[in-house]
Protein backbone atom coordinates (compact mmCIF):
# COMPACT_ATOMS: atom_id res chain seq x y z
CA UNK A 1 0.00 0.00 0.00
CA UNK A 2 1.33 3.42 -0.96
CA UNK A 3 1.21 6.37 1.44
CA UNK A 4 2.03 10.05 1.26
CA UNK A 5 5.69 10.64 2.08
CA UNK A 6 5.04 13.34 4.68
CA UNK A 7 2.50 11.12 6.44
CA UNK A 8 4.89 8.18 6.39
CA UNK A 9 7.69 10.26 7.92
CA UNK A 10 5.35 11.56 10.61
CA UNK A 11 4.15 8.03 11.42
CA UNK A 12 7.61 7.18 12.76
CA UNK A 13 6.98 9.55 15.67
CA UNK A 14 10.25 11.37 15.06
CA UNK A 15 8.77 14.33 13.20
CA UNK A 16 5.45 16.12 12.95
CA UNK A 17 3.79 16.44 9.53
CA UNK A 18 5.02 20.06 9.34
CA UNK A 19 8.59 19.06 10.24
CA UNK A 20 8.47 16.26 7.64
CA UNK A 21 7.50 18.73 4.92
CA UNK A 22 10.35 20.99 5.97
CA UNK A 23 12.83 18.11 5.71
CA UNK A 24 11.62 17.45 2.19
CA UNK A 25 11.85 21.12 1.20
CA UNK A 26 15.43 21.21 2.49
CA UNK A 27 16.36 18.28 0.24
CA UNK A 28 17.21 15.99 3.15
CA UNK A 29 14.82 13.19 2.14
CA UNK A 30 15.30 10.66 -0.67
CA UNK A 31 12.96 7.96 -1.97
CA UNK A 32 14.53 4.93 -3.63
CA UNK A 33 17.75 6.90 -4.02
CA UNK A 34 16.18 9.99 -5.62
CA UNK A 35 15.65 13.33 -3.83
CA UNK A 36 12.01 13.70 -2.77
CA UNK A 37 10.20 16.60 -4.41
CA UNK A 38 7.00 16.81 -2.41
CA UNK A 39 5.31 15.52 0.73
CA UNK A 40 2.51 14.31 -1.53
CA UNK A 41 4.83 11.82 -3.21
CA UNK A 42 3.56 8.27 -2.71
CA UNK A 43 5.77 5.55 -1.22
CA UNK A 44 5.21 1.81 -0.93
CA UNK A 45 5.85 1.06 2.73
CA UNK A 46 6.56 -2.61 1.99
CA UNK A 47 9.11 -2.16 -0.80
CA UNK A 48 10.19 1.49 -0.83
CA UNK A 49 13.41 2.90 0.62
CA UNK A 50 13.35 6.26 2.36
CA UNK A 51 16.43 8.01 3.74
CA UNK A 52 16.76 11.17 5.83
CA UNK A 53 20.20 12.76 5.79
CA UNK A 54 21.43 9.52 4.22
CA UNK A 55 20.14 7.30 7.02
CA UNK A 56 17.56 4.70 5.99
CA UNK A 57 14.24 4.58 7.82
CA UNK A 58 12.58 1.34 8.82
CA UNK A 59 9.21 1.38 7.04
CA UNK A 60 7.22 -1.05 9.14
CA UNK A 61 3.81 -2.40 8.19
CA UNK A 62 2.56 -1.50 11.65
CA UNK A 63 3.41 1.16 14.21
CA UNK A 64 5.01 0.15 17.51
CA UNK A 65 5.53 2.84 20.16
CA UNK A 66 7.15 2.58 23.58
CA UNK A 67 5.62 5.06 26.03
CA UNK A 68 6.83 5.93 29.52
CA UNK A 69 3.38 6.39 31.02
CA UNK A 70 3.18 9.00 33.76
CA UNK A 71 0.81 8.79 36.72
CA UNK A 72 -2.56 10.49 36.34
CA UNK A 73 -3.14 9.39 32.73
CA UNK A 74 -5.61 6.73 31.62
CA UNK A 75 -4.54 3.71 29.56
CA UNK A 76 -7.34 4.28 27.07
CA UNK A 77 -7.84 5.62 23.56
CA UNK A 78 -10.33 8.29 24.61
CA UNK A 79 -12.19 9.64 27.61
CA UNK A 80 -14.55 12.64 27.77
CA UNK A 81 -13.22 13.88 31.10
CA UNK A 82 -9.69 12.65 31.70
CA UNK A 83 -6.38 12.68 29.84
CA UNK A 84 -5.45 9.45 28.07
CA UNK A 85 -2.12 8.07 26.86
CA UNK A 86 -3.06 8.95 23.27
CA UNK A 87 -3.27 12.61 24.30
CA UNK A 88 0.50 12.42 24.89
CA UNK A 89 1.15 11.63 21.21
CA UNK A 90 1.18 13.88 18.14
CA UNK A 91 -1.81 13.88 15.83
CA UNK A 92 0.15 12.06 13.14
CA UNK A 93 0.50 8.98 15.35
CA UNK A 94 -3.06 9.13 16.65
CA UNK A 95 -4.30 9.01 13.06
CA UNK A 96 -2.77 5.55 12.71
CA UNK A 97 -5.43 4.33 15.15
CA UNK A 98 -2.94 2.96 17.65
CA UNK A 99 -4.07 1.70 21.03
CA UNK A 100 -2.44 0.58 24.30
CA UNK A 101 -1.61 -3.11 24.64
CA UNK A 102 -3.19 -3.89 27.98
CA UNK A 103 -3.47 -1.24 30.65
CA UNK A 104 -1.71 0.33 33.58
CA UNK A 105 -3.71 1.76 36.47
CA UNK A 106 -4.14 5.52 36.41
CA UNK A 107 -1.63 6.02 39.24
CA UNK A 108 0.89 3.47 37.86
CA UNK A 109 3.85 4.59 35.77
CA UNK A 110 6.15 2.85 33.35
CA UNK A 111 6.26 0.80 30.19
CA UNK A 112 3.24 0.84 27.91
CA UNK A 113 3.28 -0.49 24.36
CA UNK A 114 1.04 1.21 21.80
CA UNK A 115 0.42 -0.25 18.36
CA UNK A 116 -2.05 -0.71 15.53
CA UNK A 117 -1.12 -4.41 15.27
CA UNK A 118 -4.18 -6.20 16.66
CA UNK A 119 -2.75 -9.68 16.14
CA UNK A 120 0.33 -8.87 18.21
CA UNK A 121 -1.77 -7.30 20.97
CA UNK A 122 -3.90 -10.43 21.15
CA UNK A 123 -0.83 -12.65 21.42
CA UNK A 124 0.77 -10.54 24.14
CA UNK A 125 -2.43 -10.37 26.20
CA UNK A 126 -3.60 -13.96 25.71
CA UNK A 127 -3.89 -15.77 29.08
CA UNK A 128 -2.56 -18.90 27.39
CA UNK A 129 0.81 -17.25 26.68
CA UNK A 130 1.48 -15.92 30.19
CA UNK A 131 3.72 -13.06 29.04
CA UNK A 132 5.75 -11.95 32.07
CA UNK A 133 5.35 -8.39 33.32
CA UNK A 134 7.87 -6.96 35.79
CA UNK A 135 7.06 -4.12 38.18
CA UNK A 136 9.08 -2.07 40.63
CA UNK A 137 7.16 -1.18 43.80
CA UNK A 138 7.80 0.86 46.94
CA UNK A 139 5.87 -0.31 50.00
CA UNK A 140 4.83 1.22 53.30
CA UNK A 141 5.99 -1.90 55.17
CA UNK A 142 8.87 -4.19 54.22
CA UNK A 143 8.16 -7.68 52.97
CA UNK A 144 10.32 -10.68 53.78
CA UNK A 145 11.12 -14.24 52.87
CA UNK A 146 7.75 -15.54 54.06
CA UNK A 147 6.05 -13.10 51.72
CA UNK A 148 8.31 -14.13 48.85
CA UNK A 149 7.31 -17.75 49.45
CA UNK A 150 3.62 -16.78 49.53
CA UNK A 151 3.93 -15.02 46.16
CA UNK A 152 5.76 -18.02 44.70
CA UNK A 153 3.06 -20.41 45.88
CA UNK A 154 0.17 -18.35 44.52
CA UNK A 155 -2.57 -16.67 46.53
CA UNK A 156 -6.28 -16.64 47.03
CA UNK A 157 -7.41 -13.06 47.63
CA UNK A 158 -10.13 -12.24 50.20
CA UNK A 159 -12.78 -12.03 47.45
CA UNK A 160 -11.89 -15.53 46.25
CA UNK A 161 -9.75 -14.45 43.28
CA UNK A 162 -6.99 -16.97 42.65
CA UNK A 163 -3.63 -15.54 41.63
CA UNK A 164 -1.04 -17.61 39.84
CA UNK A 165 2.43 -17.96 41.39
CA UNK A 166 4.38 -14.72 41.04
CA UNK A 167 7.97 -13.66 41.55
CA UNK A 168 8.90 -11.37 44.43
CA UNK A 169 12.47 -10.04 44.59
CA UNK A 170 13.33 -8.13 47.76
CA UNK A 171 15.49 -5.03 47.45
CA UNK A 172 17.37 -3.87 50.54
CA UNK A 173 15.20 -4.22 53.62
CA UNK A 174 12.22 -5.31 51.52
CA UNK A 175 10.45 -1.97 51.38
CA UNK A 176 11.30 -1.99 47.68
CA UNK A 177 10.52 -5.02 45.55
CA UNK A 178 10.40 -6.33 42.01
CA UNK A 179 7.24 -8.28 41.23
CA UNK A 180 6.94 -10.56 38.19
CA UNK A 181 3.39 -11.43 37.15
CA UNK A 182 2.37 -14.07 34.62
CA UNK A 183 -1.18 -12.71 34.37
CA UNK A 184 -2.89 -9.34 34.73
CA UNK A 185 -5.75 -9.27 37.21
CA UNK A 186 -7.28 -5.97 38.34
CA UNK A 187 -4.99 -4.13 40.82
CA UNK A 188 -3.24 -7.46 41.32
CA UNK A 189 0.01 -6.29 42.90
CA UNK A 190 -1.77 -3.91 45.27
CA UNK A 191 -4.18 -6.65 46.31
CA UNK A 192 -1.47 -9.28 46.75
CA UNK A 193 0.75 -7.04 48.87
CA UNK A 194 -2.29 -5.98 50.91
CA UNK A 195 -2.83 -9.67 51.72
CA UNK A 196 0.64 -9.64 53.22
CA UNK A 197 -0.04 -6.52 55.29
CA UNK A 198 1.73 -3.96 53.11
CA UNK A 199 0.43 -1.15 50.90
CA UNK A 200 1.92 -0.01 47.58
CA UNK A 201 3.12 3.60 47.68
CA UNK A 202 4.54 3.68 44.16
CA UNK A 203 4.29 1.29 41.22
CA UNK A 204 6.13 1.25 37.91
CA UNK A 205 6.18 -1.36 35.15
CA UNK A 206 9.70 -1.88 33.82
CA UNK A 207 9.28 -4.85 31.46
CA UNK A 208 6.73 -6.75 29.40
CA UNK A 209 8.05 -9.99 27.99
CA UNK A 210 11.39 -9.22 26.28
CA UNK A 211 10.58 -5.50 26.04
CA UNK A 212 12.17 -3.31 28.72
CA UNK A 213 11.43 0.31 29.47
CA UNK A 214 13.99 2.70 28.00
CA UNK A 215 15.02 4.61 31.11
CA UNK A 216 16.20 7.40 28.84
CA UNK A 217 12.55 8.25 28.21
CA UNK A 218 11.19 10.91 30.50
CA UNK A 219 7.71 10.42 31.97
CA UNK A 220 5.28 11.06 29.13
CA UNK A 221 8.04 10.48 26.58
CA UNK A 222 7.81 7.96 23.76
CA UNK A 223 9.78 6.53 20.85
CA UNK A 224 9.30 3.97 18.07
CA UNK A 225 10.54 0.48 18.85
CA UNK A 226 13.79 -0.47 17.18
CA UNK A 227 13.74 -3.21 14.55
CA UNK A 228 15.37 -5.52 17.09
CA UNK A 229 12.68 -4.80 19.70
CA UNK A 230 9.92 -5.37 17.12
CA UNK A 231 11.45 -8.74 16.25
CA UNK A 232 11.73 -9.74 19.92
CA UNK A 233 8.02 -9.21 20.59
CA UNK A 234 6.98 -10.87 17.32
CA UNK A 235 5.85 -7.77 15.45
CA UNK A 236 5.77 -7.38 11.70
CA UNK A 237 8.75 -5.68 10.04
Amino acid sequence: MKERLDKLLASTGRWSRREAKELIREGRVAVDGCPARSGEEKVDRASGTVTVDGAALTLQTHTYIMLHKPAGVLSATEDPRQKTVLDLLPEELRRREIFPVGRLDKDTEGLLLLTDDGDLAHRLLSPKRHVDKVYYARLDRPLGEADRAAFAQGMVLPDGTRCRPAGLELIGDGSEVLVTLHEGKFHQIKRMTACRGSAVCYLKRIAMGPLRLDEGLEKGGFRPLTAEEVAKIGGKP
